[in-house]
């Protein structure tokens, strides 16, 4: 008899199959449960082509507008303004995923149910996230949505089930959040032929609602960007969506990119060495399937039987991974720190008027990010980086013009690893009255005592490194890490006590394993959920990155002070 996942499959199989999907060399079957379902390789193919998916398969905002139930009534909503392209896709998988006789029912049940991205966390879960970016980010996405459905889609959702004629079917909160979470792990940014996605009118025009969708994507985030005003105040989760924002949709040529999921290519897992690329034949020449999507083997051994086929999501640290997928790598050489001068207490520094003038001419970042990749280029590089990281020069920290010629170039500045519009920041906040006054003279110098023309955010970039030197900035920036440190340390402890748990600990997958592995002692006292685990691992490589640039900024700290004495 079959199990509940081989009957799942078989369905999806026959819908891909009927829908002139080819399977040529791969197979799909069920990875283990913290994956899923994944793609495996069955056979030797000689052209390296595994799998073909017809674009018509894919769901899309335009595909959403061209469903013959859902259509005409999505097409409303969006002229109207009401959804944008991703909030369509997002509505269009609630409902659907609600329809018991939807079309895409098949492709469905094989989806995940559940999550591990800190949307789906436990409140016991979510604090072990405490003092790192994702807490808050995970806090304010969460509410966000939540308003979004209360406010918009439970109503848009029950008018589209309508439709259906099942108009008392209640439709949740849970049921929106798995739709959003579904397209954020598995939706590609595609490259659709323009002719695909812009058909021509009897004039030869393009298509308006095609052109609405594409400027739309560029314009608004939806519900994945959750941008509002609550959120602009943090500046960690500003940068975080900053950071996973995708272009969504780009014209390029006789390209244009669109965001959409493509059942089954959207079945292959995530790994740093990929065993395949996916790729789009327009033409019909590389696949025999115009207009498809394929994946193409990448491997020096395609032939390997039952190797599971993984692609690449993209140079992504366990922040964006745990946010996105619901998954963290060990040893990530993509993690990244992100560190930030809350904009709010810019008002209790001294002369904090003018300084705002200042950062604000300059065009001064508040925020950065610190990817592991750059530690390969400063003071004390890892054992493991290469002679080529480390003779690779960082982009210039310092300004090159100095109107006394007193202001030498630091010795140390190729060695400096924090980007300069950051560091121009901190050294705009740290400056002392003496300093500021300097900064005024030496801009009235320059652009002349009536202020004929404005001092360019360069030329006050110099002005003020001439006047302040890097030590004021160096020691802001270790107090601003040793402040993340404390934070990522209270209520954890220390990088070493994280290591302590993992070591220790056994990795239950489910709240029932939870239950069943109790009755031994040993497992009772280091059990922990895979989310946990997932979140004590993304939280030390926090700590031993923050520990890591403090070491940078206070080395580099020393020297100014020697260097400008």
């Amino acid at each position: 008899m079959a199990t509940p996942e081989e009957a799942k499959l078989h369905q999806f199989l026959q819908w891909l199959e009927l829908n002139r999907a080819e399977l040529r060399g791969c197979r799909i079957k069920y990875s283990e449960s913290s994956k899923g379902f994944g793609i495996f390789s069955s056979n030797h193919a000689s052209d390296g082509i595994l799998l073909v998916v017809p674009l018509d398969l894919a769901i899309t905002p335009m595909s959403v507008l061209q469903d013959p139930l859902l259509g005409p009534e999505c097409r409303a909503m969006f002229e109207e303004g009401e959804v944008d392209d991703r909030l369509l896709i997002t509505l269009f998988l609630t409902v659907e995923h609600l329809r018991e006789n939807s079309s895409w029912k098949p492709y469905f049940d094989m989806l995940p149910t559940t999550f591990g991205n800190p949307l789906w966390f436990s409140e016991d879960e979510l604090l072990e996230l405490k003092g790192t970016t994702l807490y808050r980010a995970a806090q304010l996405q969460k509410k966000t949505l939540q308003s979004l459905f209360d406010e918009k889609v439970k109503r848009l959702a029950t008018k589209l089930l309508t439709l259906d004629g099942h108009p008392e079917r209640d439709v949740k909160f849970e049921d929106f959040l798995w739709a959003n979470s579904i397209f954020w792990s598995r939706a590609l940014n595609i490259p659709f032929p323009r002719c695909y996605i812009f058909p021509m009118d009897s004039e030869g025009q393009d298509s308006d609602i095609s052109s609405k969708i594409v400027n739309s994507a560029t314009q608004t985030n939806g519900c994945g960007g959750l941008s509002n005003g609550e959120s602009a105040k943090v500046p960690e989760y500003d940068a975080l969506q900053d950071k996973v924002a995708s272009a969504a949709s780009i014209s390029q040529g006789e390209i244009v990119w669109v965001e959409g999921l493509v059942p089954g290519i959207d079945f292959c897992n995530h790994d740093f060495k990929a065993a395949a690329t996916w790729e789009v034949d327009g033409t019909g020449a590389t696949t025999g399937v115009p207009f498809s999507m394929y994946l193409l083997s990448a491997g020096e051994n395609p032939s390997l039987i039952e190797k599971e086929i993984s692609i690449s999501y993209g140079n992504k640290g366990n922040e964006e991974l745990l946010y996105l997928y619901g998954f963290v790598m060990n040893d990530n050489p993509d993690d990244y720190l992100m560190v930030h001068y809350p904009v709010e207490a810019i008002q209790n520094v001294d002369f904090s008027d003018s300084k705002a003038q200042l950062l604000e001419a300059q065009k001064a970042e508040l925020r950065c990010l610190l990817p592991r990749s750059l530690l390969n280029r400063g003071f004390f590089p890892p054992s493991n980086s290469s002679e080529e990281d480390k003779d690779k020069p960082v982009s210039s920290q310092v300004c090159n013009y100095s109107w006394s010629g007193q202001r030498k170039t630091p010795s140390y500045v190729h060695n400096l690893v924090f980007p300069a519009n950051f560091l121009n920041a901190l050294r705009t906040l740290a400056m002392k009255e003496n300093e500021l006054y300097r900064v005024s003279s030496l801009l009235e110098e320059l652009v002349g005592s009536g202020g004929e023309r404005q001092p360019t955010d360069t030329e006050v970039q110099a002005a003020i490194w001439e006047a302040c030197g890097d030590s004021g900035a160096l020691q802001l920036l270790v107090d601003l890490l040793n402040m993340k440190m404390l934070d990522l340390e209270e209520g954890s402890g220390t990088e070493e006590n994280d290591t302590e748990l993992l070591e220790k600990a056994c990795t239950a997958e489910t709240p029932e394993d939870c239950k069943e592995s109790r009755t031994s002692d040993i497992a009772q006292n280091h059990l922990l959920s895979r989310n946990k685990q997932s979140s004590i691992i993304y939280r030390r490589g926090q700590k031993q990155l923050t520990r890591l640039f403090v070491k940078e900024a206070e080395h580099a700290l020393q020297l100014a002070l020697t260097e400008e004495l």
